[in-house]
């Protein structure tokens, strides 16, 4: 009989376990990952100004457009928003582990990341630049090719990365973790110049007088899922349909405006 009540009680600490372990999760919530290091996309900062968010278990607010955006589809869907910082390479993982409900930071819908999860329709589309310091051997640069024997390289595991390889003679650099130790690498000489999306692009030229954007004539070959961006969703989730039409009612006037209000408002220090 001890023996039976053992298991018993075995069993339901096991339950109560996993239950705690479950109880991160709130039905009422919509928990989104993103970097918060990734401006105007995402970013950290020390109030809420401009409509920041809390970013959960830190003393630290998200702004930016991929924060605005979250912001619309919580309220869509009738929860309330909560960021979820998180590394670039944690963001799948934090999904697909049930961590985060969403990924919303600037992520593309690449055929890759499509066998582990699911996107929404896409919520912004950009052009790819090279980020380099002005007044240097590249400022002229017109072609992508115009970058041979440059050295440059871009975010770890991302398509921008993949890209280089298609400049001949390059001098192609270890892939970095995140945008802002790229800028840091870039005005220090380490590297010619970074691979990035237009708002970034724009983003680290306000934030930084030393830094230039080429917008290429003769740019990179991608395909349309590298260049748009969308909501990292579980495979499966009865989530997306109700993301989609959230997505739906937001004019391209508005995502527009949105960005821009986004690079206007970004910290300095990004």
């Amino acid at each position: 009989m001890k023996k039976k009540i053992s298991i018993l009680l075995l069993l339901t600490v096991i339950t109560m376990l996993l239950f705690a372990g479950c109880g991160t999760k709130d039905s009422g919530t919509f928990r989104v990952g993103m970097e918060c290091g990734y401006a105007p996309f995402n970013w950290s900062q020390n109030n809420d100004s401009n409509g920041a968010v809390a970013i959960e278990g830190t003393t630290e607010y998200a702004g930016g457009y991929d924060v605005e955006i979250a912001k619309k589809i919580a309220d869509g869907l009738g929860k309330k928003l909560v960021i979820v910082k998180t590394e670039w390479d944690g963001l799948v993982p934090a999904l697909t582990s049930g961590k985060i409900d969403a990924i919303v930071a600037g992520m593309s819908p690449t055929e890759e990341r499509k066998q582990t999860i699911d996107f929404s329709d896409n919520y912004y589309k950009s052009n790819l630049v090279m980020v380099i310091l002005k007044g240097g051997a590249y400022e002229e640069a017109a072609s992508i090719q115009d970058f041979a024997g440059a050295k440059i390289t871009a975010q770890l595991n991302t398509f921008h990365y993949s890209v280089i390889d298609q400049i001949k003679d390059v001098q192609k650099q270890t892939a970095m973790d995140n945008f802002p130790a790229m800028r840091v690498a870039l005005e220090s000489g380490i590297i010619d110049g970074y691979v990035s999306e237009r708002p970034e692009g724009v983003s680290a030229t306000a934030a930084n007088a030393k830094f230039a954007m080429i917008e290429f004539t003769d740019g990179f070959q991608t395909s349309e899922d590298d260049t748009a961006i969308a909501v990292g969703i579980k495979k499966g989730s009865d989530m997306t349909s109700k993301i989609n039409d959230i997505l739906a009612g937001i004019s391209e006037d508005d995502r527009l405006s949105i960005m821009d209000t986004a690079i206007a408002n970004q910290p300095a220090a990004e």
